[in-house]
């Protein structure tokens, strides 16, 4: 039966505004929902596997359809919000993520909503299907691309790959920006200013409250990035020199280690403490033959120690662990429940090395969570908010620790590690990250708003990563590029706030699950593998699923209500006291 079907049966018109048919509503919605999902889950999958001109086509047509249905829900459910207060807790909380449930809200008018899903079909496919060419002979994908970023010591191979990755995005500048307009127009359709303050309105606490939260935690984390600036800047100029990396100012967007230089990791090399007792979990990755699959094994076994059940089988037969050679994929890691059920998989051409080490322990986190809500109602089979789903296999990664790495062989009892190494390189990856989660969703906000003019898209992207990274591009750059699009996240319109509060979280998450596991000790050498009585209480919060308000699950984990950025500054107190002695005598700020 199709929702109107439903509507009709349950006797719901315009007219009928009252708690009992809100409640008939929202069943009725919700088993609907349900209905469909699966199978546009399946199209989305085989579209992100399989990328092809009918694949797109097939998927774009079920957006639409999918588009249409949900935009008639959100109109219901905004005139059953009209008398909120006269509805009991879970219609109230349905209604709100119906009348919310949009990411690129629809467009009403029939012809610009099959414009914006073409778009929104069409603007990641042309992102993923790209190749830079440095000849007829030699084109190169992300990854090898990658890999040359977070390998190469070379300044103008650097250069090279930087620029060359950053032509994914200007052939569709034109097409991003008409689809930000679509997005505000089906926005106010919904009643909102635009896009972006539908985007903040999903936090249980007012839009403008949720921005305001987000400055208050990047401002408590600002000391401790600033301090880690100074001393990597002071590394790359000692290594490189002052033509290729100035001793003051902002730090060459392309010497960082990573495409986008949000994470720091691959430079630590350069860091002053080449011979410190750290594990190189790459180099053990090569040299004990582990392969791809091995990988997703000893990720998996780490849930398991603390108690979780191993993966379905079906997640072995139908997840996508490597690249293919015959057709383009959607190669960019995520995980996927495809029933809301146990049908969880892992989309992710798989490297061997640290970074895709850890990438694992966070994908299937997702998996996890996804598992443990399973049995919540239709719409509550979601995270607390989206930065919950990201921190939780964060959380995991910050037990990557010695121990963990003796607990599994690759270490031995007698090694020592070197605590500053080890906070250093954690701090290269987490710290370094903070201001990058903060800024694309700054500047999409303000893109939105309008604030951010289409032709000046290219100078605030630079200025924002300017103000908050103390980054620059190494080279000029003008409004014919669109570099805000070549982070995947931005022409998918991915919101990006979630990895910003999953970096505030994940330590809250870790400092509580280490006091439950017993630990006692510095806060970084802390592993929860193997406690049970951990993976317990992060179970109890990820069976909650979006049942309750997200302050309530973090006080399940945490006893505390509020998100709190010195959980992350505690983490790191020894590494900032070190900082600052590195530190004296140099000009630090940008």
């Amino acid at each position: 039966m199709n929702l109107i079907a439903m509507l009709m049966a349950a006797g719901l018109s315009s007219a009928a505004v009252t708690p009992e048919a809100a409640r008939e509503f929202v069943q009725a919605v919700e088993q609907e929902s349900y209905s469909h999902y699966t199978s546009d889950a399946r199209l989305a999958w085989i579209n992100a596997t399989y990328i092809t001109v009918d694949s797109q086509a097939l998927l774009t047509e079920a957006n639409e359809e999918s588009q249409k249905r949900s935009l008639e829900w959100a109109r219901q459910a905004a005139k059953f919000l009209e008398i909120e207060d006269q509805l009991d807790y879970d219609t109230r909380r349905k209604l709100g993520f119906l009348a919310r449930s949009f990411v690129m809200p629809p467009p009403n008018d029939p012809a610009l909503l099959s414009e914006m899903s073409e778009l929104q079909v069409g603007i990641p496919a042309q992102y993923s299907s790209y190749r830079y060419c440095r000849s007829e002979d030699e084109c190169l994908d992300f990854e090898t691309m990658n890999n040359i970023m977070g390998t190469s010591r070379d300044p103008q191979e650097l250069l090279d790959i930087w620029q060359g990755w950053r032509g994914v995005s200007p052939g569709f500048r034109d097409d991003y920006q008409r689809l930000v307009e679509l997005m505000n127009v089906g926005a106010a359709d919904l009643g909102f200013v635009d896009a972006g303050e539908l985007w903040r309105s999903g936090y249980d606490m007012p839009a403008d409250g949720f921005a305001a939260e987000l400055d208050r935690l990047v401002g408590q984390l600002s000391p401790l990035y600033e301090a880690l600036h100074c001393h990597v800047r002071a590394q790359l100029n000692a290594h490189y020199g002052d033509e290729i990396a100035p001793a003051t100012g902002p730090i060459p967007a392309h010497l960082l280690g990573n495409m986008w230089a949000q994470t720091w990791s691959n430079i630590f090399p350069l860091m002053g403490l080449e011979e410190a007792n750290t594990v190189n979990i790459t180099e053990v990755i090569e040299q004990r033959g582990i392969e791809e699959l091995d990988m997703v094994r000893i990720a998996e076994d780490f849930f398991v120690s603390l108690g979780f059940e191993r993966l379905p089988e079906t997640f072995w037969e139908r997840s996508l662990f490597l690249r293919p050679q015959d057709r383009n994929v959607v190669c960019y890691a995520s995980a996927w429940n495809l029933d809301t059920q146990e049908d969880v998989r892992l989309k992710m051409c798989i490297q061997r090395n640290e970074e895709d080490f850890s990438t694992l322990h966070h994908e299937l986190g997702h998996n996890y969570y996804q598992m443990a809500y399973n049995q919540q109602d239709f719409f509550y089979r979601a995270s607390a908010n989206d930065g919950f789903h990201e921190a939780v296999g964060d959380t995991l990664s910050l037990s990557v620790t010695p121990e963990y790495f003796r607990r599994l062989g690759w270490m031995d009892e007698q090694t020592q590690s070197d605590d500053i190494a080890l906070l250093l390189k954690s701090a290269l990856d987490y710290v370094a990250l903070v201001p990058w989660t903060y800024l694309v969703d700054q500047w999409r906000w303000d893109v939105f708003n309008g604030e951010i003019a289409a032709d000046e898209y290219n100078q605030a992207w630079w200025d924002l990563r300017l103000k908050y990274q103390g980054i620059a591009p190494p080279v000029a750059r003008d409004e014919t590029q669109f570099d805000a699009g070549a982070k995947y996240h931005v022409p998918a319109s991915v919101p990006y706030n979630r990895y910003f509060l999953a970096r505030i979280l994940q330590f809250q998450f870790h400092r509580s699950l280490c006091e439950e596991a017993g630990y006692q000790g510095p806060l970084h050498l802390c592993s929860i593998y193997g406690s049970e009585a951990a993976g317990e209480k992060l179970n109890a919060m990820l069976q909650m699923g979006a049942s309750r308000p997200w302050p309530e699950a973090l006080e399940v984990l945490t006893g505390s209500r509020q998100m709190d950025a010195t959980a992350m500054a505690d983490y790191y107190a020894p590494l900032k006291t070190w900082l600052d002695e590195q530190n004296e005598g140099r000009q630090c700020g940008w």
